[in-house]
C-alpha cells in the first residue's frame, strides 16, 4: 500500500512545524555587514591604487617583460636572436 501527503505551507511554516529555529535575523545581520565590508573596500579603490593592484610591476619590469616574450618568440619562429648592447 502507498499513501502520499501533499502539505501546502510557506517556509516559515515547515520550520515552526519541524522545530528548526528561525535564522532569519541572522543572515540579515550577516548579509548588512558583508553589504558594508564590501562598500567600505569599494570606497577605498581609486583608479590609481587599482592600477597599482593589478599591475605591480614597474616600468623596468615591463621592458624585461617584453625582451622576454620577443625573445621568446624569435626562438619559435627560428629568426636569431637580437642580443641588446
Amino acid at each position: 500500500m502507498k499513501v502520499n501527503f501533499d502539505i501546502e505551507c510557506t517556509p516559515e511554516e515547515a520550520r515552526a512545524f519541524l522545530g528548526l529555529p528561525n535564522i532569519a535575523p541572522m543572515q540579515e545581520r550577516i548579509m548588512k555587514d558583508m553589504e558594508d565590508r564590501i562598500a567600505e573596500n569599494f570606497s577605498k579603490l581609486d583608479p590609481e591604487t587599482l592600477v597599482k593592484t593589478w599591475m605591480p610591476m614597474s616600468i623596468q619590469g615591463w621592458n624585461d617583460m617584453q625582451k622576454m616574450f620577443w625573445s621568446q618568440m624569435s626562438q619559435a619562429s627560428g629568426a636569431p636572436e637580437k642580443k641588446d648592447k
